[in-house]
């Protein structure tokens, strides 16, 4: 067939597309649900970047007033790293759309270009980001009025540099992920980055003080040398465009607005050439299949005492999909990691007795118990999503689907019982060895929170699932009805237990937590196998939607 659409019909079709797909899901209680979380999480960012453009809008009048032109540097590059960093610490509440999808249909390059870039401007990254420029330029337009034209292209040219950026990043990172090698080395820097990051407040906290003179000058030096270098660098660059227009010294501010360009050049450029691949076909993930060895001989499945042979080989399949998922392995490690940091936290402040385990060391167990469900959160309360289109086996096997669903939580239960050892060994190590009274009472707090979650986690994976790739950073969320039912609950049964462990603290008796906390577990364990018993039934009338969401291409 010939096709006639111009790139304008395209996009059109596009937009028309997506607003359909919106339409029609308001159709089911689960897109309703959706929507009520996409209002609840859009207020909060709305918040944020209003709140924040107006800020950013106050300090930059003030500092133009006050002739600290150069302050506007600082507030670029806020923005910068925000824009970068932004959308990898909110991908639990925000939904990326693939748009290489559209690459199955007629599509011109043109077309796709403008498409990806389309969905980077609404990324609430980029919202934010504008907002916070547009707060800027409010603040230069009511400080430097006779610059405001100026400053809105410069602005206009940062924005699109920061979306070009973001962007070209998420495109070369996704090429280098989709070989088994580089995703390795691209997961191990990732941890690493993201915990150097967490350990930058306890460090500074704990050796700033005691700095020298000597070492205060070299500090004062590295940042006299620094400035010259961040000049030449785009957040740098828009800055002195602005300032050498308010002064004015225009040959310098048309070329610190032509370097800004050319960097902005540069980057469309390299992502060009990997939106480009990706038109013409290029899918590293396509691998020609090994020949298997003749001689290979058939592996028989685990064995699980006191569990059917179905059980057994679903969880034989769930731990293998975790041991191959290095960011869902990140996340099991964060509660001891948190535990550490916390600890520097509190040998930060031990003289001047802040902070809550340094009042309290004891609870250090108990904080790591409930980090530890809230980590879960994504596996439990999503238990289908790393099935995808395997969900069709599930239904042609003979194999009731209660059997597989308690497979699921055995596993889930197994990563708990072993996370819950070595944060009573990282407990004992970091804060010492907590009370047997606590252990216990913690230990009792877990039976009861575990069931509850389980039971809850099997109803959302039925009525909200999302298929997930536990090979991807960013790609193992559920979906954001199911995140914030998840905070609720997890806000109740943490409400509960601090509560009961408050009371006994104040009788000074955690005994009493023990006993109340062995009672709630007696009606959680009651609530979780009402629910498994009614798992057949529920996945027969939701088998349309589960293998229409999970096997969503």
């Amino acid at each position: 067939m010939a096709f006639s659409l111009t790139e304008s019909g395209q996009l059109t079709a596009i937009a028309w597309l997506r607003w359909r797909l919106f339409v029609n899901a308001l159709r089911t209680a689960q897109g309703k649900l959706e929507l009520l979380s996409h209002i609840l999480i859009s207020l909060a960012f709305t918040i944020l970047g209003l709140g924040g453009a107006f800020g950013m809008g106050v300090l930059a009048y003030v500092f133009l007033t006050e002739g600290k032109l150069q302050m506007l540097a600082l507030f670029l590059w806020i923005i910068f790293f925000f824009w970068q960093f932004f959308p990898i610490m909110s991908a639990a509440f925000t939904t990326h759309s693939d748009s290489s999808d559209l690459l199955r249909f007629p599509l011109s390059y043109g077309s796709y270009f403008l498409v990806r870039l389309a969905y980077g401007a609404f990324d609430p990254a980029s919202v934010i980001g504008s907002l916070w420029l547009f707060g800027i330029l409010a603040g230069v337009a009511f400080a430097k009025s006779a610059v405001l034209p100026w400053a809105l292209l410069v602005l206009f040219a940062f924005a699109a540099f920061n979306l070009l950026f973001m962007q070209m990043i998420f495109a070369w990172v996704e090429r280098w992920l989709a070989q088994r090698r580089t995703r390795e080395i691209m997961g191990v820097l990732f941890v690493l980055l993201t915990l150097s990051f967490q350990l930058i407040g306890p460090l500074t906290g704990r050796y700033g003080k005691r700095a020298r003179p000597d070492v205060q000058q070299k500090v004062h030096r590295f940042i006299e040398v620094l400035a010259p270098v961040q000049r030449v660098l785009p957040p740098g660059l828009a800055a002195d465009a602005i300032v050498q227009g308010i002064y004015p010294q225009w040959p310098v501010a048309l070329s610190s607005f032509a370097l800004l360009c050319a960097f902005a050049m540069v980057i469309a450029y390299a992502l060009h050439l990997r939106l480009l691949a990706q038109y013409r076909g290029e899918n590293l993930n396509e691998t020609a299949a090994s020949a298997l060895p003749r001689d290979r001989q058939l592996r028989l499945g685990w064995k699980l005492p006191g569990f059917s042979t179905p059980v057994a080989a679903v969880f034989e399949k769930e731990v293998h999909y975790l041991l191959r998922s290095g960011p869902m392995l990140l996340t099991l490690i964060m509660p001891v990691f948190a535990l550490v940091v916390f600890r520097l936290g509190a040998m930060n402040s031990a003289r001047r007795s802040i902070g809550f385990l340094t009042h309290a060391p004891g609870l250090a167990f108990p904080f790591a118990a409930a980090y530890m469900l809230l980590m879960l959160t994504n596996l439990v309360y999503n238990t289908f999503g790393g099935d995808a289109g395997g969900i069709q086996f599930f239904y042609a096997s003979p194999v009731r689907f209660h059997e597989i669903v308690l497979a699921k939580n055995l596993t889930h239960a197994i990563i708990l019982a072993l996370e819950t050892i070595v944060a009573w060994t990282a407990v004992a190590l970091l804060y010492g060895r907590p009370a047997f009274d606590i252990t216990i009472a913690t230990l009792a707090g877990l039976l009861f929170a575990a069931p509850l979650n389980f039971a809850v986690g099997n109803v959302l994976s039925m009525y909200s699932p999302k298929k997930l790739d536990f090979s991807k950073f960013g790609r193992q969320r559920a979906s954001q009805m199911t995140a914030l039912m998840g905070v609720v609950l997890q806000l109740v049964v943490v409400g509960i237990c601090v509560g009961v462990f408050s009371m006994a603290r104040q009788f000074g008796n955690f005994w009493i937590a023990t006993l109340i906390l062995l009672l709630l577990t007696g009606a959680s364990f009651f609530i979780y196998g009402m629910i498994l018993q009614r798992v057949d039934r529920l996945a027969l009338q939701r088998q349309e939607l589960l293998v229409a969401e999970l096997c969503r291409t």
